[in-house]
């Protein structure tokens, strides 16, 4: 890749420099995002409708939906400078935008896009995805969740777990089978489904780390009339394995690793003498934060080499396996060297008046348990880079 901007990709550079020192709200001290996010929810609803104005909400989506229709690089670019300056981004709708819109946008109907695109991108509606089962995680094909015609509509029957945000949701993109005798990639249908709809039973589950973002879910027969199919019949299967160029390059979280590692390089050096630092008593920690610098260097390098093979119109298959297995382990390794920096006292949590930095390192360390499993597991990552990368038999 060219590590420098083109003139077209360095004039737009500048203007999303520019537009940020003007409008973007000041990054909150200490604070993380997900605290700036509510405790300055108001201020970043402002921004969020200043960046939907531009169409930088969903850049890459057509104009005609709201988004801005930006090139490859162009995304890239604006999602590095959002990253670099420590700018909200609007993640409760990261479902909406980057899953349910596009699919939407590609296999649904023109009354299925204005009817519901429009919520997605002002910011009014949450969307959650019911994929995944209680026996069907990796092995996503084999989910048993059912979905009957009746009339001009279908009655759904079944469970979905670990689904993100469905306590807050409108709306759900679910798989469900119509049709149990086809192979089970065929018998596959593709369903908006609205969380108000009766027999619906939402319930919470909470991680390792004391915070509810995962939900159980129960539908009793569930109707949801047909018009609400995206795409065909038992095809389901592939409007879901739709691959789009939106948020692929995930250089914000590399940049996000970063700035982690900063916190608690910066944290490490300014709590010396009070103890809460270990970096006095444990002078390997300066080579074990080095690596971890050097670590984050290395995804930004992924996120580079994705989004050049975009802007070379090409779809990153393995290359997107290999950098989700590395960061989600590079984020594991980031949150043991946080937790590490603390010594003893990183042994309190966020309910204790005396943990230092609020908790916060022993909260990330707690949470990234889970990086490994969530989107895809490393087992699983590990046999696509193994068979589409480097053609290793499956057996």
């Amino acid at each position: 890749m060219d590590f420098v901007d083109a003139p077209d990709e360095a004039a737009f550079r500048t203007e999303v420099k520019t537009f940020i020192e003007l409008e973007a709200p000041k990054p909150a001290k200490g604070m993380s995002g997900e605290e700036a996010l509510v405790a300055n929810w108001d201020d970043n609803q402002k921004w969020f409708k200043k960046l939907g104005d531009k169409g930088w909400i969903a850049p890459a989506w057509p104009k005609e939906y709201g988004g801005a229709g930006l090139t490859t690089m162009q995304q890239f670019v604006l999602n590095e400078e959002l990253a670099l300056h420590r700018v909200p981004r609007p993640m409760h709708l990261i479902i909406g935008l980057g899953m349910a819109g596009p699919t939407i946008i590609v296999h649904g109907t023109e009354e299925q896009r204005k009817k519901h695109l429009p919520g997605i991108i002002n910011g009014t509606d949450i969307w959650c995805q019911g994929y995944s089962e209680p026996g069907s995680g990796s092995d996503l094909a084999s989910l048993q969740t059912r979905a009957v015609k009746d009339g001009d509509d279908y009655v759904i029957n079944g469970q979905k777990i670990w689904t993100s945000l469905a306590h807050m949701a409108k709306s759900m993109i679910v798989l469900a089978r119509t049709d149990p005798d086809a192979p089970k990639h065929k018998g596959i249908t593709y369903f908006i489904l609205d969380m108000k709809s009766p027999g619906i039973n939402v319930r919470p589950l909470i991680n390792m780390a004391g915070s509810h973002e995962f939900n159980e879910v129960f539908f009793d027969n569930v109707r949801v009339p047909k018009e609400n199919v995206i795409g065909e019949e038992n095809r389901g299967w592939y409007a879901a394995m739709t691959t789009l160029d939106f948020e692929r390059s995930a250089i914000g979280s590399a940049i996000g690793m970063k700035q982690t590692v900063e916190s608690i390089v910066e944290y490490a050096r300014d709590h010396v003498d009070d103890h809460t630092s270990s970096l006095k008593i444990n002078p390997m920690l300066r080579y074990e934060l080095t690596d971890r610098m050097l670590e984050v260097e290395i995804a930004r390098m992924f996120s580079y080499r994705v989004v050049t093979l975009q802007n070379r119109g090409l779809i990153p298959n393995y290359e997107a396996s290999m950098m989700k297995l590395y960061n989600a382990e590079l984020n594991q390794r980031i949150a043991r060297s946080g937790l590490r920096m603390l010594g003893l006292y990183g042994q309190l949590d966020r309910g204790s008046e005396f943990a230092p930095n609020k908790g916060r390192q022993t909260y990330s360390f707690l949470r990234s348990v889970a990086y490994t499993i969530e989107g895809g597991t490393s087992e699983v990552q590990r046999n696509i880079v193994a068979q589409r990368g480097l053609g290793l038999p499956r057996d």
